[in-house]
């Protein structure tokens, strides 16, 4: 995935001093590039073969996540100065930069699909689902939420509502969109169901790791002490019996997957499921 993200960096030749290389700083900067990688263990898990055109679905995902990370990080959100061990762009350049390679990422995202080489209706069904799970309806309903809402407080309700759609559905969206992939419309459902748990799941894991010093998480770290999180309303004990229940579950349901699926998730999930329980006695 690294050498297909490397070759098809976004490229603006200009004269303006430094945009192309702003653009492609913080893909460069590295990430745990899980979206990408529980769509292409989907694919993985029922035709190996379409792996090579599948990351053109995968790029778009990381190019969505990526952009979201870039406006999530500015001065009027979250006004964090690091993200993947490196300085954010409106630290290294400026505000408007940082804004405008948002902008350029979100819509590259839908270019890179629309070049895949795949059938013109698997195109568009993959659109459709980065598009309805990223736009109005889901990860920037959330982050509209998420800013609104700052210093008032919500119910647990109101704070699952925000955060399946800010985190959740992307999630959600990569496994569904590797169901797509391989023409498996009877999982794709199934799999969104998942993923928007999973999603959950990573969310609370990510409250608590905001108490974590940034050295350790690679992002700045206390941003959300204003914000609506689940270490805020529920407390650490509780968000971290809150995420231990939910990985319980997810766990359970990954084992009724088929026996391929559960293998290519297991792998990518062996480390992700219960990392908060590192936060367990203060470690």
């Amino acid at each position: 995935m690294e050498e297909f993200i490397k070759k098809n960096l976004l490229k603006a030749k200009s004269f303006h001093p430094f945009f192309e290389k702003a653009l492609n700083e913080m893909l460069l900067a590295g990430g745990k590039r899980f979206r990408p990688k529980l769509l292409l263990g989907v694919v993985k898990a029922y035709n190996p073969l379409l792996l090579d055109n599948a990351k053109y679905a995968a790029f778009a995902i990381e190019l969505i996540h990526t952009y979201s990370l870039i406006h999530d990080d500015l001065p009027a959100m979250d006004n964090a100065t690091l993200r993947r061990n490196h300085p954010t762009l409106h630290v290294t350049y400026d505000e408007v930069t940082a804004i405008l390679v948002g902008d350029a990422l979100n819509t590259y995202a839908f270019e890179v699909l629309s070049k895949a080489p795949m059938h013109s209706d698997i195109k568009i069904e993959l659109i459709k689902t980065l598009s309805e799970n990223a736009g109005a309806n889901g990860m920037v309903l959330g982050q509209a939420i998420d800013c609104y809402f700052e210093n008032k407080k919500l119910n647990l309700e109101e704070l699952k509502f925000l955060h399946l759609n800010k985190t959740g559905k992307l999630i959600a969206a990569s496994l569904k969109m590797g169901a797509i992939i391989v023409n498996k419309p009877d999982l794709a459902q199934k799999l969104y169901d998942f993923g928007l748990k999973l999603g959950l799941l990573f969310q609370i894991q990510d409250d608590l790791l905001d108490l974590l010093d940034e050295s350790k998480t690679g992002k700045s770290s206390g941003v959300d002490k204003n914000k609506n999180t689940f270490v805020t309303l529920l407390g650490k004990d509780e968000a971290i019996k809150k995420a231990d229940t939910l990985a319980g579950e997810i766990e359970t349901e990954l084992n009724s997957f088929d026996e391929n699926l559960k293998k290519e998730l297991k792998k990518l999930l062996k480390s992700y499921l219960y990392r908060h329980k590192t936060l367990k006695e203060g470690k």
